[in-house]
């Protein structure tokens, strides 16, 4: 998912995504960046088009990372729920925490 997607997902509006993101979550991204800072200091990508494929691959590396602690849990590490556990009160965007 792009970051985005996953806002949406999460059902964020303007909260820090990575803030509202489980253990396993952050450290699948995190797999994913340095990955992609890796691949691209070994390959020196030039331009968009090559960048993009260091990234993807970068992203492929944490989806199956993603997938093996899903198959060995038994269960999806990706959820909807935030860790932070904001609860919109009303349309005027107010926030509210559940957390005690």
């Amino acid at each position: 998912m792009t970051a985005k997607e996953y806002k949406e997902f999460k059902g964020l509006r303007k909260e820090s995504l990575r803030d509202n993101m489980s253990d396993i979550e952050v450290l699948l991204a995190d797999i994913g960046e340095i990955t992609t800072r890796e691949l691209a200091k070994k390959h020196k990508p030039y331009g968009l088009n090559e960048n993009r494929k260091i990234a993807k691959a970068g992203g492929e590396v944490a989806s199956n990372t993603r997938k093996d602690i899903e198959e060995k849990l038994g269960e999806n590490v990706i959820s909807k729920d935030n860790k932070l556990n904001y609860q919109y009160i009303n349309d005027n965007k107010k926030l509210e925490s559940t957390v005690s």
